[in-house]
């Protein structure tokens, strides 16, 4: 009865390790720096932002990171994780582009409304109504008072 386990665990063991059975799907999810959405490579440590996952450079030490199996079919081959899909359904970025203050969607979607969810404007940012089509609702405060209108109301170049 006890040994019988053991030589069944055993077996089991051996199966797996031969790939004779399959194994339980690898979770790749992990928090890169500044808490952005990333992929975890097979050595369990290194985290690749999502943006740096399938262009074209290892990141990863094996290359997980660009096997064809990831990114044969961008964005059906990407775990959901790694993807936001713009409100266009044609159009979709990498899941830490979105509420990174730059309209990377080409209509803010990525950067505003309910499929977004972004927070307000950090202290990094000045919030307006844009006259720069890559920016949606926020703009870089290294660009208030610098001689150029970056907001509809010169609000950057007056208040910020």
């Amino acid at each position: 009865s006890a040994a019988a386990l053991l030589i069944l665990a055993a077996a089991v063991g051996l199966a797996v390790a031969l790939g004779l059975l399959p194994r339980a799907p690898v979770n790749h999810f992990c928090a890169a720096s500044n808490n952005l959405t990333g992929f975890l490579c097979d050595d369990r440590v290194t985290c690749v932002p999502a943006s740096r996952v399938c262009d074209r450079v290892s990141n990863c030490r094996n290359g997980e990171d660009e096997q064809e199996e990831l990114c044969g079919d961008l964005p059906r081959s990407l775990p959901g994780y790694l993807v936001f899909h713009c409100s266009n359904p044609a159009y979709w970025v990498y899941a830490d582009q979105r509420c990174n203050g730059m309209n990377d969607c080409g209509d803010c979607s990525d950067e505003m409304g309910s499929l977004a969810t972004c927070p307000p404007c950090g202290s990094e940012w000045w919030s307006c109504s844009p006259v720069l089509y890559k920016y949606c609702s926020c703009v870089p405060r290294r660009l208030c008072r610098d001689g150029v209108q970056h907001c509809l109301s010169w609000s950057d170049e007056y208040i910020c």
